[in-house]
């Protein structure tokens, strides 16, 4: 099972702030990705706007790192500050 949570914008996309998904074997964040536009449209209409950062055990990633059972993957636009 690993967990996974949505911040800003993209949680109010998807209504939601977290999901859990059971996962027999490991992927990497691209392969989680697809999974879950396949699952949530809103999802896919959101990495098609914004170019979304993730992170894996709260650590920033590529989309290549390596997904296990118990991780925590957070998904979340760009910030900008000024």
């Amino acid at each position: 099972m690993i967990r996974i949570l949505f911040f800003g914008a993209l949680r109010e996309r998807l209504q939601q702030d977290s999901l859990n998904l059971p996962l027999s074997t490991s992927c990497s964040v691209e392969e989680l990705q697809h999974q879950l536009c396949a699952h949530l449209p809103a999802f896919a209409e959101s990495i098609n706007r914004t170019n979304l950062l993730c992170a894996v055990n709260q650590q920033l990633t590529k989309k290549d790192q390596m997904i296990q059972s118990g991780d925590e993957i957070a998904f979340f636009p760009p910030v900008t500050g000024g």
